[in-house]
């Protein structure tokens, strides 16, 4: 998952929406007065500036917001009344230039409220959230800027524009549109009013969700610990020191800590109390339960989609995407949701015979699925995940993810101790181009889960790159929810935890090759960002990084060919849970927003839906409707959600042209691949740009294949 792309990037509709003088001037709302000059100020240090966290406090942040908003303005202002005819280079250039001082403020603050939301960063969210989709569009819904962009636009065929420039001015003016500056006075002010309405209803969700993520279950004895691993036990009673309750363990109500329990714990009892916890995030019935919340973000995003056009939320947001309509979505996804829940029949027949063989007597349930999945991989595969795990730390495993980068595109990582980080846990490192030894940027690396921390895995870029108005290196982050091993222990990771690692840092890999001349052309489609991430996964497994870097904590010793050869013998097991999990959030988030009608009733949505899809008993959602921050903390992943599957298709289709060659690190194929996809962000269409690759439009048999479904 990725986050918080620029304005300048928002601008083309690929983020957030932005903001008309007839709201009047935010400055009248000032706060007390506060020294906000280390966020204001052009990032000092080494590596073309870095954010001097250590100089930042979350009280600077309010005014930081007044004074970046007034420079926008005074700067897109004069874009606006300069009295020069409008062309792409006396409108579209300067906007691009515009607004760096708040790419700077609300880069830093996305690091706030994702890593380290305390209640008083989560105050002003909600207090700021609204007033910046204001700002936001009283600058950019204002109908004389418009009127400027639309008079380049007018008379682009006679400006002897490049392809790139007048692909920018091109989508500039389609994103003015999408956004609803043609509108009249009335909607344009009733846009902006939904556009604060939701920015307060997504703020308010993610506090809500936050909430829940933070609380845990105690447990008291070693008897509870049955059949968990020791690193993870010691992982539980770091995690109950840190909450002031030593001599305990915690079980934290996040996936990171969730999932492994489900999967070891032989107490049934406390599974489904853990499981019960988790899937029911947000869903309480008390002041955190988020169904009312979607409600209502459902009903202003219906009306915000009508006012400026289309037909719903849905077609609303595919309007720049790859699969252009929801229909065209739902195609993908329900060719694969059949042989999805067919192989689940499969996989809860073989538990249940395992567990009836035991003498369990019990009917497979969800808290159930995980349990005895590991029994029967470890029945067909002689494969078992505690094995697999003390060969997966997690320096060494991202040290596998920096050798594959720089294999196949010439990246080197070194480790540097002068950037400040916002939390002592943070790794950063020098990213160079191992061909010309030149800086290309900063990486990241937050791998652990702490308070104030939201779950899951994301990644997020401080500064993107650019040409134009100077050139601009990359600084990119890598944020998990890894749970930390105990006092002087190592932190294991599990193969689907080392996966995600790769695939955020594949995220990273496409912002670190990014080679873009004008920053509003790096973004991409939304079915198009999971595709980088979930490529690179595809090197994890390989045998030089497994020999390379997937060492026993122990012994210091590779894991032994007998693994790997076990490991890739069970590539295809689970792929039922792991696709219906998934698939069958993306289709209710399309159902959802595919319709004029808003749903009202959450849960009755819900579970009317799961009823018409048939989805199994044994599964419940990866994300049910009260906990898909993907859908209601931003508008970033609704309608969206079928992405990843959209972008495995292609990712999917890319790894086979790999194979093809008879060596995956095959590097004229790499090189391809990096100079027609993974660099050129938006400069060309992405469909266009995938062909040029593939030389044809990804195959969907390539998925089937690789999930272990019948292709037709």
């Amino acid at each position: 998952m990725i986050r918080n792309l620029s304005r300048r990037q928002a601008l083309l509709g690929t983020s957030a929406l932005l903001a008309t003088p007839f709201m009047g001037s935010l400055m009248a709302e000032a706060a007390d007065t506060v020294d906000a000059a280390p966020l204001l100020e052009p990032w000092p240090g080494g590596y073309g500036g870095v954010p001097p966290w250590d100089k930042f406090k979350v009280e600077m942040f309010p005014a930081a917001f007044e004074a970046a908003i007034a420079e926008q303005r005074r700067e897109i202002h004069a874009i606006r009344d300069a009295r020069t005819a409008s062309t792409f280079h006396s409108v579209i250039e300067p906007m691009q230039k515009a607004g760096d001082t708040m790419d700077r403020v609300e880069s830093a603050w996305g690091v706030y409220e994702s890593n380290l939301a305390d209640k008083q960063v989560q105050a002003i969210d909600r207090e700021w959230s609204p007033k910046l989709a204001r700002a936001n569009d009283e600058l950019f819904l204002d109908p004389l800027l418009f009127a400027r962009v639309k008079g380049a636009y007018d008379t682009r065929a006679g400006q002897k524009l490049d392809a790139q420039q007048l692909r920018l001015l091109e989508r500039s003016y389609r994103g003015f549109v999408r956004r609803g500056a043609a509108l009249s006075d009335a909607d344009r002010a009733e846009v902006s009013r939904l556009n604060q309405a939701l920015a307060s209803a997504f703020s308010d969700f993610s506090r809500r969700l936050l909430a829940d993520e933070e609380t845990w279950i105690v447990l008291d004895s070693e008897a509870q610990l049955a059949g968990l691993p020791d690193s993870f036990k010691a992982s539980l009673a770091s995690a109950a020191a840190d909450r002031g309750l030593a001599g305990k363990w915690a079980v934290v109500n996040t996936r990171s800590s969730v999932a492994p329990f489900l999967t070891y714990s032989t107490d049934r009892g406390l599974r489904e109390k853990v499981w019960r916890a988790f899937v029911s995030r947000g869903d309480n019935g008390n002041a955190n339960d988020n169904k009312a919340g979607i409600a209502e973000i459902l009903r202003l995003r219906q009306q915000r989609a009508k006012l400026l056009g289309f037909r719903n939320h849905a077609y609303y947001r595919m309007d720049d995407t790859m699969a252009e309509t929801p229909a065209n979505a739902m195609k993908l996804m329900m060719a694969v949701w059949p042989a999805a829940r067919a192989r689940v029949t499969q996989e809860v027949a073989d538990m249940q015979a395992l567990a009836d063989r035991e003498g369990a007597k019990i009917t497979i349930e969800p808290w159930d699925y995980r349990f005895y999945a590991e029994k029967v991989r470890k029945a067909k595969y002689d494969l078992d995940e505690s094995e697999v795990k003390p060969y997966l730390e997690l320096g060494n495993i991202l040290q596998g993810a920096f050798y594959a980068a720089g294999r196949l595109y010439d990246l080197g990582f070194r480790e540097v101790k002068d950037v400040p980080v916002f939390d002592p846990a943070v790794r950063t490192f020098e990213v160079t181009d191992t061909r010309t030894g030149k800086n290309i940027g900063i990486f990241y690396f937050d791998g652990y889960a702490r308070s104030g921390k939201r779950s899951g895995a994301w990644a997020t870029r401080y500064r993107g790159q650019q040409k134009f108005g100077g050139v601009r290196n990359t600084l990119a982050s890598n944020n998990n929810n890894f749970v930390k091993g105990g006092a002087g222990e190592p932190t294991l990771i599990s193969l689907d935890d080392a996966t995600t690692l790769f695939h955020e840092f594949g995220h990273a890999i496409h912002s670190l090759l990014q080679n873009v001349t004008y920053p509003g052309l790096a973004g991409t489609p939304r079915d198009f960002v999971e595709y980088p991430s979930q490529v690179n996964e595809n090197w994890l497994l390989t045998r030089d990084v497994l020999d390379k870097y997937a060492k026993h904590y122990k012994t210091g010793a590779p894991m032994p060919q007998a693994l790997v050869d076990k490991i890739e013998k069970s590539s295809t097991f689970n792929q039922g849970f792991d696709t219906v999990e998934y698939l069958a959030c993306a289709i209710l988030d399309m159902q959802l927003h595919d319709r004029e009608v808003p749903v009202t009733d959450i849960a009755a949505f819900e579970k009317e839906a799961l009823g018409a899809l048939g989805m199994p008993k044994e599964i419940v959602l990866r994300h049910r409707m009260p906990q898909f921050g993907h859908l209601f903390s931003s508008d970033a992943y609704s309608a969206g959600y079928y992405s990843y599957l959209w972008s495995e298709t292609m990712d999917a289709d890319t790894w086979a042209a790999f194979q093809e060659t008879g060596n995956v690190w095959d590097k004229a194929t790499a090189d391809r691949f990096r100079a027609t996809l993974l660099s050129t962000g938006n400069e060309t269409d992405r469909k266009i740009a995938y062909r040029a690759f593939r030389g044809r439009d990804p195959d969907v048999s390539a998925l089937f294949r690789r999930r272990g479904f019948p292709v037709a």
